[in-house]
């Protein structure tokens, strides 16, 4: 099959380029502004510092993140800039910046891969750059991309995996053996950060089966455009065991090779189960933490996690964590200011993105039975009036890759005794942003003035939400009057 090569336009290069310079901006402004651990980077960056001052710990999650935080490290403290402001709360002495840029420039790039794989699904520079977009916009990316955690890397790396895949599924020369190993490789990174990692390969495996059966019960017909998803077929057993199988497989084991080499106290296999029996014997609810939140709740961002909270009235001496604040300021016990960090999402573009990828559920249900309906009016030789498609045959496929991608990391949370947070969304969250913004585009490019209209509405309203929401995302000193303009429900706090 040809690949979608066709050359881009100048208008789509520049605005892929403006956003990931914002994205850089917002991500790497004021980077160590907390000197001090926020949230789980007292987890985070202490084990990425225990590997390079070789102290045994136990993890109880896979090695990966802690890796790239410790390489992190161990750069950013060999620069001669920056190491003004430092606190020792790793074990070592470290500028905070320190174990936070890599988290920051991986997340940077993340609406950029989004944008590329809307783009080589669906062949719409416009849709493309709705996408990535969209992911720029949102709050909780911008959070966890800011301070030293590990759900960015579970992304970006479940991400890398399906987007070299769909390139592979459009190249059959010899590039594609490399492109499929890539994809195994970026799929094995992925759980290599946290096991829930493997919703973005389980999504690739569902959509094999769903490739297979289509195959059989409705042959692709001639048209414009054939999704690259229905080319699942055509990888043999070999290439498809190998390279979405055992190369992840791999991939993960020989990434523990350091971990066990540093704490030699478990092997591989008895690393595995002290992990699981770690994560069993968790419970749920508010005794064990504050915030944890139900995961069919989610979508509705009903309980948001606060990551770092100061109130500069509360506090009897100056707060050493705290950037100075301006001089015109006042008294900040007379005139307090709150410094809050919300791992939380744009709420319009959540609220509207669970509407979006609920839609699909619609639009897939109404396609399947208009199938049904076709199918036995062929076999009992009954003529059918056509209807007019609202959804053309070549987008299904698409369609379809985002709500099973959005299953496979949403549903197994479902079984999950131990207490979860909304940042366990943040997989499942991309689809239905894709989604949202399918829709965006769709109303963009009609001929209905109407639906132009709504669409740029939606768009400035969660450019707006954006804003508003600024102050928590970057943890911006604000009164609390205004920070509690910004909680609208009791659960936010």
């Amino acid at each position: 099959m040809q690949l979608i090569s066709r050359k881009l336009s100048r208008w789509f290069i520049a605005g892929m380029a403006s956003i990931f310079i914002f994205s850089i901006m917002f991500r790497f402004w004021q980077l160590g502004r907390f000197n001090t651990l926020v949230f789980d980077e007292v987890y985070y960056a202490k084990f990425a510092n225990n590997y390079l001052t070789k102290t045994d710990f136990f993890n109880a999650h896979p090695p990966l993140s802690q890796y790239i935080i410790a390489i992190s490290i161990w750069i950013g403290s060999h620069l001669p800039f920056g190491q003004e402001i430092v606190n020792n709360e790793t074990g070592s002495t470290l500028a905070p910046w320190t174990y936070r840029w890599v988290n920051a420039l991986t997340g940077s790039f993340i609406p950029v891969i989004v944008g590329a794989i809307a783009y080589q699904l669906t062949r719409r520079q416009s849709y493309g750059f709705l996408a990535a977009l969209l992911i720029a916009l949102d709050g909780l990316f911008l959070v966890e991309s800011r301070y030293a955690l590990n759900n960015i890397y579970l992304v970006i790396f479940g991400l890398l995996g399906q987007l070299c895949l769909i390139i592979a599924l459009q190249d059959w020369q010899l590039k594609q053996k490399v492109w499929l190993a890539l994809a195994g490789i970026n799929f094995g990174a992925s759980a290599a950060i946290k096991w829930n990692g493997l919703g973005f390969l389980l999504s690739i495996y569902l959509l094999w089966i769903f490739a297979w059966i289509l195959e059989f019960l409705a042959p692709p017909k001639k048209s414009d455009f054939i999704s690259p998803l229905r080319n699942l077929t055509q990888l043999n057993l070999v290439q498809f065991t190998l390279n979405l199988f055992f190369i992840p497989i791999i991939t993960y084991s020989l990434l523990w090779i350091p971990h066990i080499i540093l704490n030699p106290k478990y092997g591989f296999w008895e690393m595995q189960k002290q992990i699981f029996s770690y994560h069993q014997r968790i419970g749920s609810g508010p005794d064990i933490h504050p915030y944890c939140a139900q995961w069919f709740t989610w979508p509705l961002m009903l309980r948001p996690v606060v990551y770092f909270y100061k109130n500069t009235g509360l506090l009897d001496k100056p707060e050493p964590s705290l950037p100075p604040l301006s001089s015109d300021i006042g008294n900040p016990k007379v005139n307090p200011l709150i410094y809050d960090v919300h791992a939380m999402g744009n709420p319009p573009l959540w609220w509207l993105s669970a509407v979006a990828i609920l839609s699909l559920v619609l639009i897939l249900i109404n396609r399947i039975l208009d199938w049904e309906k076709k199918r036995k009016a062929r076999r009992n030789k009954i003529v059918i009036k056509a209807k007019v498609k609202f959804i053309p045959a070549s987008e299904m496929w698409f369609l379809l890759y985002l709500l099973l991608n959005w299953l496979a990391n949403f549903l197994p949370w479902s079984k999950v005794s131990r207490c979860t947070f909304i940042y366990h969304y943040m997989g499942a969250a991309v689809f239905a942003i894709l989604a949202l913004a399918w829709w965006i585009d769709r109303w963009l490019n009609s001929r209905q003035v109407h639906l132009r209209v709504i669409g740029v509405t939606v768009i400035f309203i969660i450019l707006f939400a954006f804003v508003f929401w600024m102050p928590v995302y970057l943890g911006l000193p604000i009164s609390p009057q205004n920070w509690q303009i910004r909680m609208w429900f009791r659960s936010w706090i």
